[in-house]
């Protein structure tokens, strides 16, 4: 099913997403994770893709192994480390596989320094999108940064960046991961006057770990309350009351965002259950 009526149609939409196993004696957690967390219901999972396309394969193998266990899935696809006709030839495999949704991104720099962009490549992520809707029906999604995307000059100019991205096709947004519900509300307002009119969805990470939360918000930018802050530095050599303060503080956060109208939650699970598990519970999203 196309993402974009999921959206249309569903009073709540609850989706998740998974990464492909880094290690092949992963892949029996990461199937029992999905057993765990499949008496959710999700509307849809998404399936990440490495930077610089390193797990280009183990990506598409994936994605399809879910769509044919019964998942509406959204294949990640970034455009930095692919020719064009690289491009093509992935989306035609996921598109013959049966995958309607595609989730559009540019895609990290990988760190290597040896990395070389394809003469050709799609260089930013509206440039990918584009090229999708001209030669396929895919259900198209892109990235939201409700801080600003790290290398932008500021929240007004990602914001018209963003726009540029629904201006050639994309049909929803699933944003980058925030702590602070500010943050996300403020994007949507930003969104509105832009005229971007397609669902925002707000992209949830829970707080398990010091190392953890520490490590993603320098990669991606966003920004640790000072409360938060606080709390998990008391906390970070007790990595058990840590995790019980971090996942309340995420249910709270999911609590706001619904109790303010937001029908939408995206989470991403770092290819684990129980964190997740314990917050839907204590929402009451069984189904």
């Amino acid at each position: 099913m196309r993402v974009c009526d999921i959206l249309k149609e569903r009073d709540f939409v609850l989706s998740f997403e998974f990464f492909p196993p880094k290690k092949k004696g992963d892949d029996r957690a990461f199937w029992d994770t999905i057993e765990e967390l499949k008496r959710w219901k999700p509307d849809f999972v998404s399936v990440t893709y490495g930077a610089g396309g390193s797990t280009h394969d183990k990506s598409i193998d994936l994605a399809l192994a879910l769509h044919n266990r019964g998942f509406c899935v959204v294949a990640h696809l970034t455009s930095i480390s692919l020719s064009r006709k690289q491009v093509k030839e992935t989306l035609d495999v996921l598109k013959k596989g049966g995958i309607e949704n595609i989730l559009a991104l540019r895609g990290d720099m990988p760190q290597d320094e040896s990395f070389v962009i394809p003469e050709d490549a799609f260089r930013y992520a509206y440039q990918l999108v584009e090229f999708i809707k001209a030669h396929y029906d895919f259900c198209v999604g892109v990235a939201g940064y409700p801080e600003g995307h790290i290398e932008a000059p500021s929240r007004e100019k990602d914001i018209e960046y963003l726009k540029l991205k629904v201006d050639k096709g994309a049909e929803f947004v699933i944003t980058q991961l925030f702590f602070d519900n500010r943050f996300f509300f403020e994007f949507l307002e930003l969104a509105e006057r832009a005229g971007i009119k397609v669902p925002i969805i707000p992209g949830i990470m829970p707080i398990t770990s010091y190392n953890q939360i520490v490590r993603f918000t320098k990669l991606c930018g966003a920004t640790i309350p000072e409360k938060l802050l606080s709390l998990i530095e008391s906390l970070k050599d007790k990595p058990d009351e840590l995790k019980k303060a971090g996942i309340e503080y995420t249910i709270n956060q999911c609590r706001q965002l619904i109790d303010a109208g937001v029908r939408y939650l995206h989470f991403y699970t770092l290819n684990k259950s129980p964190a997740t598990n314990i917050i839907l519970e204590a929402l009451g999203l069984e189904r």
